[in-house]
């Protein structure tokens, strides 16, 4: 298992730690509740250094990564990113990126543990191409603060001259002491959020400052289980948990968001183009809501739904939600009974739930239609 470099920072905040695909990841300071509520009330700061970094470097870096992957990444300006989908010839996902064009390399942030599945799968096409692909988890740190107050958050550490504005912008800043530093504006719990890539060297300094600042704030250090929870109930897949090398991006909901259906020829292109032109996938992620019912169980990964006694999909990702005042899930569900409003039965190893297909995002139960 790959470690925190800040894991002693952590441990003395008191940390617990969990392994995430092969990395270690902070799952909570000791009060999971206060830290959900922080990123859904003020703002949570979260160290994500142990999610994987890769940089092309090279004159062909833009021409070559937009051949492997779904979404336009020719175009994109300096200041800008995008979200996009690795996908095999079959169209298969080995990764989702989220790709940002610096100066003079693109940046890619991905799921933790996939840094050489992704690394090794690009080099692979590298023919006459001048690409370099660098893992750069080593030089860089990944720190964040998510939350509706962390646009004041960020602010007030002046660390860069203004703040990105709209979603996957950035802003570069250098600093005599800190390093090269890099804000995007990427929300990750449903609210808004920031990323801050920050050297190494300086991380432990960046962190101090986002907490003390975030506390001002009436905000806090977060763990993953906090994050996991705010994810789903913004109905945000992660892959690893609700897509993985089983799935298609059209399956996942990606089409708007990963996929660029004008740009041109990629790996899987074909695949991902005959879905869109000849027909609908067989199952689709969807949300599930039902009202908590206590000592009800929360539904697992893999908990197989039922409509009647037919089998028709299965859980990814699952959460009990007091804001919302009931239970949630995302899950893949048949074509044929994934419909908003269908009812249906999940299977959990005590016991039914009861629940039904919802809109996205999420409502609150009770005012629900």
């Amino acid at each position: 298992m790959s470690v925190l470099g800040l894991h002693e920072f952590h441990e003395q905040l008191g940390a617990s730690f969990l392994e995430v695909n092969g990395a270690e990841v902070v799952a909570d300071y000791g009060d999971i509740a206060a830290e959900h509520a922080a990123l859904r009330n003020s703002a949570g700061v979260l160290d994500l250094s142990f999610r994987s970094r890769l940089c092309l470097l090279g004159a062909d870096r833009k021409t070559f990564l937009n051949g492997q992957v779904t979404n336009n990444v020719k175009d994109l300006a300096t200041g800008f990113g995008c979200y996009a989908a690795l996908v095999t010839a079959k169209g298969k996902m080995q990764s989702d990126l989220l790709v940002y064009c610096l100066q003079d390399e693109l940046l890619l942030d991905f799921e933790p543990g996939l840094a050489e599945v992704v690394q090794q799968r690009l080099e692979k096409y590298v023919i006459a191409d001048d690409v370099q692909v660098v893992n750069v988890s080593e030089a860089y740190g990944h720190l964040s603060i998510q939350g509706p107050c962390s646009a004041q958050v960020l602010a007030a550490l002046a660390l860069a001259p203004s703040l990105p504005e709209t979603a996957l912008t950035f802003v570069h800043s250098s600093d005599a002491t800190l390093g090269d530093l890099y804000a995007m504006n990427h929300a990750r719990a449903g609210t808004c959020g920031f990323d801050l890539f920050v050297p190494i060297q300086a991380l432990g300094a960046v962190l101090d400052k986002l907490v003390a600042s975030a506390r001002a704030q009436g905000g806090r250090l977060v763990g993953w289980t906090a994050l996991e929870k705010a994810r789903i109930e913004a109905a945000i897949p992660r892959f690893g948990a609700d897509m993985d090398e089983t799935n298609l991006p059209p399956e996942a909901g990606l089409d708007s968001r990963a996929i660029h259906y004008a740009k041109g020829c990629y790996i899987g292109q074909e695949v991902i183009a005959r879905l869109r032109t000849y027909g609908k996938v067989a199952k689709a992620l969807r949300g599930l809501q039902w009202p908590i019912v206590p000592g009800e169980a929360l539904p697992k990964k893999g908990d197989k739904i039922y409509w009647s006694e037919k089998e028709v999909g299965y859980v990814t990702s699952a959460t009990a939600s007091t804001d919302l005042s009931s239970g949630l899930a995302l899950a893949y569900i048949r074509r044929e009974q994934n419909q908003v409003g269908a009812q249906l039965i999940i299977r959990t190893e005590l016991g039914p739930v009861s629940a039904s297909v919802t809109t996205l995002p999420f409502q609150p139960f009770a005012v629900r239609g």
